[in-house]
């Protein structure tokens, strides 16, 4: 799968810098928050700052290559996989199921990008290609609907990623919604349950009251 910023080959020792960087980064913004200073990455890392500034020139730089590299290897090995398939809407749903987890696990990595598309359309270009064409396959077997485009496919996963915001990150809280695009995007519904139902963290909704069938009249 294509990727943005393709690096020269490292030195051993540099690659292995590089390696603990963006591992420590991935930590840090899992546990500290979007905002962690770069400093506390470094120190993490157990590297100076000039080491990470000298491969890594802003956060913007660091949180491309920290997903990017999860994008690597946790979705890559499923669109391979999906691509090898016969059935292409299973192969579509299993990439879009590894991209929302990555966005649940590393929620906070997303929101230090948040808004910058530039970056976003860089880590998914291939990504996005793939999908295009197992969505066509799928329509070629009568799976998919023939009236949805990859247009629409991108904007519905960039929801569900989106969605994230409203699980606890690391959750499954997102196979639900997932679920609901597989009914939304296949020919017919699949017959199975929806997955459980999960709270949204911090909120609370009152159930509204249920009509029992006694109208009141109008005076009409």
């Amino acid at each position: 799968m294509d990727r943005p910023l393709e690096r020269k080959p490292l030195r051993a020792d540099a690659a292995r810098n590089v390696d603990k960087i963006i591992t420590a980064a991935r930590q840090c913004f899992r546990e500290l928050g979007p905002e962690v200073p770069l400093q506390t990455i470094a120190t993490t890392a157990g590297v100076g700052p000039a080491t990470l500034f000298r491969n890594f020139a802003d956060k913007e730089q660091l949180v491309l290559a920290a997903l990017s590299r999860q994008l690597r290897l946790t979705v890559d090995p499923v669109v391979e996989d999906a691509l090898a398939g016969m059935d292409a809407a299973v192969g579509l749903l299993r990439v879009i199921d590894a991209v929302v987890q990555v966005a649940s696990e590393d929620a906070n990595l997303l929101g230090a990008v948040a808004g910058r598309r530039g970056l976003l359309v860089g880590i998914t270009g291939g990504l996005i290609d793939s999908m295009a064409e197992l969505l066509a396959r799928g329509q070629g077997q009568g799976s998919l609907r023939r009236d949805i485009s990859i247009e629409d496919m991108v904007r519905l996963v960039a929801m569900l990623i989106g969605a994230v915001d409203t699980m606890e990150p690391g959750s499954r809280a997102w196979e639900r919604p997932v679920a609901l695009l597989e009914d939304a995007i296949r020919t017919e519904r699949p017959s199975r349950p929806l997955p459980a139902q999960t709270p949204i963290p911090g909120m609370t909704f009152q159930e509204p009251a249920h009509d029992d069938g006694a109208h009141h009249s109008s005076g009409r």
